[in-house]
């Protein structure tokens, strides 16, 4: 089955949808990565997040996750996330420190 919703790791341009399924500050978080004007390092680090918490390298074409499409399963992952919202912002401050060192270190 085919879906166009589904892409090979988490596309960037389902951020927005994601802002919602959280508190006050992880609805901040969400809206600030939504602008147009924001680094592209700092959504880089989002996809890198949920990548990780979906497992998007492990996903096919022929599982339920991608039947549903990439924006209903980022949203299913970041509601059920079992940390509060201070963990998950936590979790992307982590990665965000990851996209930097790299980039850093490629541009060396």
């Amino acid at each position: 089955m085919f879906n166009t919703d589904t892409e090979m790791l988490f596309p960037m341009r389902v951020i927005p949808s994601l802002g919602d399924m959280r508190g006050p500050e992880w609805q901040k978080l969400i809206e600030h990565l939504s602008d147009e004007m924001t680094d592209d390092s700092e959504k880089i680090a989002m996809t890198a997040l949920v990548v990780k918490l979906a497992g998007c390298a492990g996903c096919n074409t022929d599982s339920f996750r991608a039947m549903k499409g990439c924006t209903q399963c980022a949203r299913l992952i970041i509601k059920r996330f079992k940390g509060n919202d201070a963990d998950l912002i936590r979790n992307y401050q982590d990665s965000q420190k990851e996209v930097t060192n790299y980039l850093s270190k490629r541009d060396q």
